[in-house]
Formats: C-alpha cells, structure tokens, sequence
C-alpha cells in the first residue's frame, strides 16, 4: 500500500498542472541550452521520457484495465477492499501522467523545433502526441487537446466526434510530411525503441495507429472508419506486419511495472479470466506469461496445469490468502522493454477489417491465423500448429479454492480453430479474444475491444462497490470510463460542465457514461 499512496501523491502533483505547466529558470548546475543544440539535443533528448510515459504503473494499469479485464488480480485487500478493482474509484493519476510527461514535453518540442528550424522533430513530436492522447481520450471521452497550452482560465474539451477527426487529419500531415523525408538521421541519437530512428519505420506506426482508430469508431461512424482503414491498409508505407516491425520501447533502465508490482510488492497476481482461457485452450503461452505454481491444492480442478489466478474485483479477507497464486513469469524480472503495438494486433486488425468489407484487409481466416502464429513467435510459445487445428477445447469454469464467492462459469464456449461457417458474430468473438490474449502488458486497447465489441466473454466483477458516488453499475455490466480528474473537476469546472454534456444526453462524469464510440448495442455487424 505504501507504494500506492506514493506514486498517487506524484500522481496528484501532475494531474494538477494540466491547465499551466510551470517553467523554471536554468539551474546552473544543468547543462545550457546552447549547448543541448549541438546534435539537437535540445529538441531530442525528451522523445525517450515521453514514449516511456505512453503506459502507465501500478494505479493507472494494474488496478484499472489489467484488473478489468482480468489479466491480473490483486491479492492485496487495498482500503479495505473497496478500490478501482471492486469498481469504486480511489485513484485516478493517467490524466497527469500523459499531460505532464507527454503533452506537456511536446509542446515545448514543437516549439524547439519551430525555433531551430527543425520540423520534423515537430512531426515526431505529434505522432507521440497522438499516441498518448489516443489513450487518453479511451480512458475519460472528452480531453484537452486542440486548445491545449492557451492561457484562459478555463480550457474546453475536445469533443470525441471532433477529436477523432482531427487525429486523423494530423496523421495526414505527419506521413506525408515523413514521406518526404525518409532518409532523415536525426532521431537516431534519440529514438528509444528498436527502429533506431528510422521514419520508414515509424510510418508504419502512423498506419497501424490510424487503423487501430479506425477499428475503434466501426459501430459509431462506418463510414469514416471504413475510410480511414482502408487509408491505412492501402498507404505505401505499410503496415506493422513482422515481429521485426513491433513498437517496442526501452523503459530506460527501468523494470517492466508489472513484474516490479508482483515480485516486489506481491500486489498482482495472475488474472482468472486468463486462466481460463490460457487453461482451457491449451495456450502454450501461459509459460511465457505467468509462473507456475507448487501447491497443488490450489489447482485440484485442473490438477496438470500448475496455475491459479484471481477474480478481478475479487472478495480478499487478507492478503496472505492469495499471494501463493501464480506471479508472472520469471523472465519479466530481466524485462527492460515495452510492446506498444505489435504485428500480431495489426493482423486481427486486419481480420476484423475484412469481416467488414474494408478494401485490401485481406482474408479474415488468413489474417486471424497469421495474428495467432505472430503472437506465438513472438512470446516465445510452441504449439502453435496444434493450437490453430484445436476445435473442441474451450475456456474453463474458474474455481477459487480461497473464496468460493469469486468462483465463476465461463461465458464463452468458443474454440481456436476457424470455421468458415461460423456467423460474423461468432468469428469476431473468435478473433476478439486471441487479440485480448495477445494484448497482455498492454491492457487499455482490450479494455477498448470489450467495451466496443463486448469480446472476450469475460466475468462481471465478484465484488461490486459502486455507488452514487462515481456511478452505478449493475450486476451484469462493466466499468465504462473513468472520471475527470479532481484537479480539472475543481480548477476547471466550467470546462468540466461542458465537457459531460459533450458526452451526450443523460452522461454523468461517473464510471457507468459510455463513450462515444461504445454505442451499446449487442450486434456488431
């Protein structure tokens, strides 16, 4: 709990600089502007703290959607067992993380850059821009963005019916704008993920980012998604289409949070939704996830496969209870870097596309397929032949040995196996839940994916402490959104207003609003 209070109290400085970000005279024991220009390290140097700053720890992921969605659980009984996971919201922090460590940094980048006369840096600048906000805008709906920086007192939100728009617009600018500069080496010295500078490389993040939120708006607006996939899907630039191609950053030295979190803290433990799944289908990828466990009466109902994982929003007496439960996997202890977008999600992307009739999306049954063996390699998982023919194994009932009140029947019945005679339906489920499986450690898109698809089948939570407070949520529902920030609610409060009445009729700032991509309806097609 002591790290939880620590990093809310940091959490809480950030978030409450979002309207104006203080400057600070040069420290003179720093090194001068003048010389950060030499090799534009002026302009440079932030790029690796802001790709670092796209994720978020322990109270923005792992006790909101890593729990959600059940990738983890916690064992710890946080405030007495009334936190984010049990639906009632105590900390609130990726507002102020994205603000003061992304947007913030990349306004003063673009401008550098204007200064110095290096553009591009500006257009790089940008791109990480709309990655962070693109998050962002998945967690709250309306945020700041076209009227980010201005001095008013009080800042408007960007609508989402705007926003996603103007993403798309200035995704236009930045390729076109990378296009005719391929052969740039300036971001070499400054480029923290393996493409090592390359800008044919970071355009293909361009397109898979503008498919990914093309993906995100199907239901609500078609015609503009259809649009925009198919801009991404035919630009010559490509797609991220090998494990060779993944956006993958360092964390600057830094351990990858969830194994921190876990061996550290012992405050995460694997998710039971994943044991499910991973148990049921004979998901080679269970070793590469989580680590076995030797208390074989913790796994008497599948008493071969070694793993155990908790409810999310689970009932937890005491923390000692649920600690002996599968961790993560040992190799996660050495793991210095972060899978922001792999080949393996631009597949089922791609999978899905085709189900919609988007042109140059490919065959679904290939794309699904080709996702599944991309993910395999790229975690380091065998099987993956057996794995594809496999038509009759399915998810299993979770059992808790603890607590039986966590215990609960698998909702999904599907297979691995494609039938091309399965409805659209049913092939969505299918590839839904194999991008969820893929999507562990990277866990907001699943969140998007479930609220905007209802896939994967996943359980409600076993506890359920919502209230009037920050919203209701019945039995048979799940967490939609999460509140603005206190620091906005109360320094902003006009903007705040409007902002809920961008959200549409009847919205509340509250966790049971959805956004507006999540129109609620069942049929995805």
């Amino acid at each position: 709990m002591k790290k939880v209070i620590i990093t809310l109290v940091s959490a809480i400085a950030l978030a409450a600089c979002t309207d104006n970000f203080i400057e600070t005279n040069q420290n003179p024991n720093q090194i001068s502007d003048e010389v950060l220009k030499q090799d534009f390290n002026l302009v440079g140097s932030p790029f690796s703290n802001m790709i670092f700053n796209l994720n978020g720890h322990q109270i923005e992921e792992d006790l909101c959607a890593d729990n959600w969605m059940g990738f983890m659980g916690t064992p710890t009984d946080f405030v007495g067992n009334v936190n984010n996971t049990t639906y009632y919201i105590r900390w609130n922090s990726f507002w102020g993380r994205e603000y003061g460590s992304v947007m913030s940094p990349a306004k003063q980048v673009i401008q550098l850059a204007k200064d110095n006369n290096l553009p591009l840096f500006a257009t790089w600048a940008k791109l990480i821009r709309i990655l962070a906000m693109s998050k962002l805008t998945a967690v709250h709906g309306p945020i700041i963005y076209s009227k980010y920086g201005t001095t008013a007192n009080s800042i408007p939100y960007d609508k989402e019916a705007d926003l996603y728009p103007l993403f798309f617009s200035q995704l236009d600018s930045i390729q076109t704008e990378f296009a005719a500069n391929k052969e740039y080496p300036g971001f070499k010295k400054f480029d923290p993920t393996k493409y090592n500078g390359s800008i044919p490389s970071w355009m293909k993040v361009v397109n898979s980012l503008r498919l990914r939120l093309a993906m995100r708006i199907s239901k609500v607006d078609p015609a503009m998604a259809k649009t925009q996939g198919e801009k991404a899907l035919s630009d010559p630039a490509g797609l991220i289409t090998t494990n060779a191609d993944n956006f993958v950053n360092s964390l600057n030295g830094n351990k990858i949070p969830v194994a921190q979190i876990c061996y550290e803290w012992d405050d995460t433990r694997m998710g039971a939704p994943m044991e499910s799944f991973l148990i049921g289908l004979k998901d080679g990828r269970i070793s590469k996830y989580f680590a076995p466990i030797s208390n074989a009466a913790l796994y008497a109902d599948h008493p071969s496969v070694p793993y155990k994982g908790i409810r999310n929003g689970a009932y937890i007496k005491a923390k000692a209870d649920h600690v002996p439960f599968s961790k993560v996997s040992e190799d996660f202890q050495t793991v210095q870097t972060r899978r922001n977008f792999t080949a393996a999600e631009v597949a089922f992307l791609k999978a899905e596309a085709g189900l919609r009739g988007w042109a140059g999306a490919g065959d679904p049954k290939t794309n699904y397929e080709e996702g599944i063996k991309l993910s395999f390699a790229d975690w380091g998982a065998g099987g993956v032949d057996a794995y594809l023919a496999d038509n009759t194994s399915k998810p299993i009932n979770y059992v808790d040995p603890i607590d039986a009140r966590n215990n609960f029947t698998a909702a999904s019945t599907i297979t691995v196996a494609w039938n091309e005679a399965d409805p659209n339906e049913l092939k969505l489920e299918k590839i839904i839940t194999q991008k969820y499986i893929n999507t562990f450690t990277n866990t907001v898109e699943a969140w998007v994916d479930f609220r905007r698809t209802g896939y994967p089948k996943i359980p409600g939570v076993a506890k359920n402490d919502s209230n009037g407070d920050w919203g209701l949520i019945p039995a048979d529902q799940w967490i939609k959104r999460m509140p603005f920030v206190t620091a906005e609610r109360t320094g902003n409060t006009a903007a705040i207003t409007d902002a809920v009445t961008k959200m549409g009729a009847g919205a509340k700032d509250d966790i049971a609003t959805r956004l507006w991509w999540d129109t609620g309806k069942a049929a995805n097609f």
